[in-house]
């Protein structure tokens, strides 16, 4: 029942921005980018609860703005980041970038202010839609392919979830978007749930995140880092707490993704690996389901957003300036980059959880709240993630891009900066300092209310928190000479579809290559025309009507290949075949239990 006649839906004027953009002329369209952010703030920060902009559609009722405690802090934090996000990228020229960005943004605003799981399943595509793109745009070899990839790996989870919504429908008749108790166990809500993990990337359903993500362009890649897997967050908090798979795959998730960042060279795919990892203390604390990890959840999420955006910004800087994000050629640009190199560390202390910076009130929740419910080797093994992430992201990618390292020629050429890119930084710095000063700010927008409201500043805690970062600090001393990156790549649980693609290819596409060749050979050496040509003389055929149809097929598929040419990939047929058959499975399934 609505309590306030107004409400502004965040996602209206990043649509109309996303739509209108390509029609727009000369060079001042650009400070546009900053308006639907500043309203989207203006909005969030002024919704009252309530159910807003309800539709009546086939006898259901679709909700748009269903404003609460838990979508308020999401919302809050993506109107945020937008500002940031844009701000950063004004400079861009590419309006394919902007309004692909803006679409990807509307996305995740309309997933958060659903109220039913139709409005929920069109709101998903778009980020799928329009996150693609931000990796198509940077326009290599490399990008396409890996943006080819995340689209798949997306529309497969997007099948999921359309199977697990149809399913829901038949069983109780509804779209609504509720709690699925933990005893429910049913189908429907298992492939929910799958959908779901797969925009968490929880492992192994997380390949598509290191793959992309260092692939995208700078600019976009620092939207991607910010919505769709917190996107994902929020709909497992609401729609999944207390489910025991996600606190062992969230705990899974934060060591896997440090494990991986420790070996990794370029410093984009460190940040997507330690994405996984952070993401997996989220999704470890809506599976205890306790009221403070719940609140832990979401404060590391809205944490996590502004010091991982800060993060992106840096590197894409050195990306931007050096040419390259790939430590073992990068080194010594501490001095030539000094605003960068102190932005860049106050986010790298922020993810470790330093006292002063937001990880630390955000991230020990989780872990206290873990603690509190008896889930020792949960907690610990988010403990022992964080030592893994001060040792890779505080340590190990500043001391190699900044300090030691190669120390590369850089004096020939270092692109300069543009200030919105500082600009960008410095404000996702400041928040990122506040929050960890003043933890009220933060705390204001918990969701769940608490008679025992957390207190991050304790003796403990401090000690603690010092002592595990020191510790790191001296391991990586020791290990500063093994630790070294080198080129190379690190495959991951993509090896498995990767195979599945070469499989595709070796057994259905070279078969029917091999017939075409077959084919071909036939026609020329028989001689098909002398038998046409024979079947017309003794009247079986046409000979006008045959010619027509032969040359007209002839003609459609040439032209057919050559739209084909233009649209592919070197990598299309053996995706073409997964993607068929993952469809495949998801219509026999809605087929079958339907």
């Amino acid at each position: 029942m609505e309590t306030s006649s107004f409400f502004l839906h965040p996602a209206i004027c990043f649509l109309a921005l996303g739509l209108l953009l390509p029609f727009l002329k000369g060079k001042d369209w650009k400070w546009l980018l900053l308006f639907p952010p500043v309203v989207a703030i203006f909005s969030v920060f002024s919704m009252t609860p309530g159910n807003y902009m309800t539709m009546e559609w086939l006898g259901q009722t679709l909700t748009f703005g269903r404003v609460d405690s838990y979508s308020t802090i999401f919302a809050q934090v993506f109107a945020v980041m937008s500002l940031a996000g844009m701000l950063y990228a004004l400079h861009v020229e590419d309006k394919l970038q902007h309004a692909m960005a803006s679409l990807y943004v509307a996305g995740g605003f309309g997933c958060v202010f659903a109220g039913d799981y139709v409005t929920l399943f069109l709101f998903w595509e778009l980020m799928a839609i329009g996150s693609s793109f931000l990796v198509f745009c940077n326009r290599t070899r490399e990008s396409v392919l890996a943006g080819f990839r995340y689209l798949l790996y997306h529309v497969a989870g997007g099948l999921l979830l359309l199977a697990g919504i149809v399913l829901r429908y038949s069983a109780v008749g509804d779209f609504e978007f509720v709690r699925a108790l933990p005893e429910a166990d049913t189908l429907y809500n298992w492939l929910i749930l799958a959908g779901f993990c797969v925009n968490a990337a929880v492992v192994p359903l997380h390949a598509w995140l290191p793959d992309a993500y260092p692939r995208g362009t700078v600019t976009g890649s620092v939207f991607m880092c910010a919505y769709t897997t917190k996107t994902a967050v929020y709909v497992l908090m609401r729609g999944f707490p207390g489910w025991e798979i996600l606190a062992i795959m969230g705990t899974v998730m934060a060591i896997y993704g440090v494990l991986y960042a420790c070996i990794e060279n370029n410093a984009r795919r460190i940040l997507s690996y330690h994405i996984v990892s952070q993401v997996g203390y989220m999704v470890a604390g809506i599976g205890v389901g306790a009221a403070m990890t719940i609140n832990g959840a979401a404060a590391h999420a809205y944490a996590h957003i502004l010091y991982k955006g800060l993060l992106f910004m840096g590197t894409g800087c050195l990306l931007y300036a050096a040419g390259t994000a790939k430590l073992d050629k990068l080194g010594g640009l501490a001095g030539r980059l000094p605003w960068v190199m102190l932005l860049y560390m106050v986010a790298a202390l922020s993810i470790s959880g330093m006292p002063f910076f937001n990880g630390f009130v955000s991230k020990t929740m989780t872990i206290a709240g873990a603690a509190e419910e008896h889930r020792t080797l949960i907690a610990l093994g988010l403990e022992i993630a964080a030592v893994g992430t001060f040792i890779s992201v505080g340590i190990k990618l500043p001391y190699f891009a900044f300090w030691g390292g190669k120390e590369p020629d850089y004096e020939r050429e270092l692109k300069p900066i543009p200030w919105n890119m500082y600009a960008g930084m410095a404000f996702l710095a400041i928040l990122c300092i506040a929050q960890g000063v003043f933890p009220s700010i933060l705390y204001a927008y918990l969701p769940v209310a608490t008679d025992h409201p957390y207190v991050p500043w304790t003796f403990w805690n401090v000690i603690q928190s010092f002592m595990l970062l020191g510790f790191s600090g001296l391991a990586f001393y020791f290990m500063r000479r093994v630790i070294v990156p080198h080129e190379g790549l690190n495959l991951d649980v993509d090896i498995f579809y990767r195979a599945i693609g070469r499989g595709v290819l070796a057994f259905i596409c070279k078969p029917f290559a091999w017939l075409d060749t077959i084919w071909s050979e036939v026609y020329r050496t028989v001689g098909i025309q002398a038998l046409l040509k024979l079947a017309a003389g003794t009247n079986w055929f046409d000979k006008k009507a045959i010619d027509g149809v032969v040359d007209g097929t002839a003609y459609g598929v040439r032209n057919i290949g050559r739209l084909g040419a233009k649209a592919q990939n070197g990598d299309l047929q053996r995706y073409l075949g997964m993607t068929v058959i993952l469809a495949l499975i998801g219509f026999v399934l809605i087929w079958y239990f339907a």
